[in-house]
């Protein structure tokens, strides 16, 4: 008889984890399949260090071929499933189309960027979700300020050092904190106009920055940011993007060329079109994390509303965290389908939570215990280097040649900023050159 075939769609946190978990347990007795745009898992909390040019950009990356043995992979966006069939097409990167057959599916597409109705924002901002994002930021940032240095004009040397985040979540907070340490750095090289510094503005909705996290843990982060000189303003947020600047709730008119939008994310809306039930655009699955009424359909991560049953009526959060450990219970369930082990009901232990602020600075509560100022630093960077699947000795080697040597402050003009949208449905995915179409008229130095 054939093996049966498991089909994991998306390598985020959630599919890469399944895809360990079924690779050890099944052995040879199935035919694993990981459908992923990229040929790697992306690290994404150590990925403001990429844009900040702490961390070389493979450092946050773990090959897919070189750590899932037993595993084929098939490079390809999923753009389409049909579960009564039980297969799922998809568009490979260089436009072809294939179909893949299952016994077992395991869906873990996550999450993109979430867009809001403001004018321009499409238009003149970048997302934060990938590793084409991060490198493209890293050299805007390091243009920006070559370019202001080089001016005689003050109103223009200001709006190029003026950088606007919006979203005071973990993205915003880490991107806000990284950035003004890395222009900070670029400036003592090459002075601005009359003295002049960098100016990073963090903006949210929300009464304070870390809004989902522990009031002491806000504050530290909120405190380490504006000793730093970060402008924080919370219960702010952008109503117009132009390609000089925004504008802002409370009517001010921010003169920049650098807008970050770190507002949130959606469940990818592949899962919508299952004709499924849903919950706020997540697929609904039970504890076990099988669709109801489809058993050979598993979901984990961002995309899946997993129930918490410490908390009943609530799901887990979207969270990396919970990504991580839905995809070791997805591995076993499948693996216990196919008679290989038992089954489990998810569970969550929270074991606190990490915000790494740049330098020896960070906000950490590990299993519940407040932590700042160096003993989190260290504290943060221990955890991701035992949460990290590979590279844990490059990375640390970064960490310390940082601490000792100057960053090397360059661009490598490897992305365009037409190759990273805000509004693209896959963030790891950079569109093959071409015609920039909506971003060919823009000013230089706007984008």
């Amino acid at each position: 008889m054939s093996r049966p075939r498991i089909l994991i769609v998306g390598a985020g946190f959630a599919g890469y984890r399944t895809a360990r978990v079924l690779s050890r347990l099944t052995r040879h007795k199935a035919d694993i399949t990981l459908l992923n745009p990229t040929d790697y898992f992306l690290y994404l909390p150590l990925l403001p260090q990429v844009a900040a040019g702490v961390l070389e950009p493979r450092r946050v990356t773990v090959s897919l071929t070189g750590t899932l043995p037993r595993v084929r992979m098939v490079l390809g966006e999923a753009d389409g499933i049909d579960l009564d069939a039980r297969t799922v097409h998809y568009t490979g990167p260089e436009g072809d189309g294939g179909t893949l057959g299952y016994d077992r599916l395991v869906l873990a597409v996550g999450s993109v960027n979430k867009l809001l109705p403001v004018p321009g924002v499409a238009e003149y901002a970048h997302g934060f979700r990938g590793l084409p994002e991060a490198l493209y930021l890293r050299d805007h940032v390091t243009r920006q300020v070559e370019l202001a240095a080089a001016t005689d004009d003050p109103k223009s040397c200001a709006a190029r050092c003026t950088f606007v985040v919006v979203g005071a979540g973990y993205t915003g907070t880490e991107v806000a904190a990284q950035g003004k340490l890395f222009t900070d750095a670029l400036v003592r090289k090459q002075p601005l106009y009359d003295g002049m510094r960098p100016r990073w503005l963090l903006l949210d909705v929300a009464p304070r920055v870390l809004p989902e996290l522990d009031e002491r843990l806000s504050r530290t982060a909120d405190r380490v940011l504006r000793q730093r000189g970060v402008d924080v303003r919370t219960q702010t947020s952008v109503e117009e993007a132009t390609p000089t600047g925004v504008r802002l709730s409370d009517g001010e008119f921010v003169d920049t060329r650098t807008l970050v939008w770190c507002v949130g994310v959606r469940p990818d809306p592949l899962v919508a079109g299952l004709d499924r039930p849903l919950e706020h655009g997540r697929l609904l699955v039970d504890p076990y994390l099988q669709v109801p009424g489809r058993p050979e359909v598993y979901a984990c991560g961002d995309a899946a509303a997993v129930p918490d049953l410490d908390r009943p009526g609530q799901y887990t959060p979207m969270t990396a965290q919970h990504a991580w450990r839905h995809g070791r219970i997805a591995g076993r369930n499948v693996a216990a389908s196919l008679g290989i082990g038992s089954r489990r009901a998810y569970h969550h232990r929270d074991l606190g939570f990490t915000v790494d602020l740049g330098g020896a600075k960070a906000a950490a509560n590990p299993l519940g215990v407040p932590l700042s100022g160096p003993v989190a630093g260290a504290v943060t960077r221990g955890y991701h280097l035992a949460a990290m699947p590979a590279n844990r000795v490059r990375v640390a080697a970064d960490w310390l040649l940082d601490a000792v040597l100057p960053r090397q402050a360059v661009q490598l003009g490897l992305v365009r900023s037409w190759s990273v949208p805000l509004d693209t449905a896959s963030p790891e995915l950079a569109r093959v050159p071409g015609a920039p179409a909506k971003h060919a008229d823009r000013p230089e130095g706007a984008s």
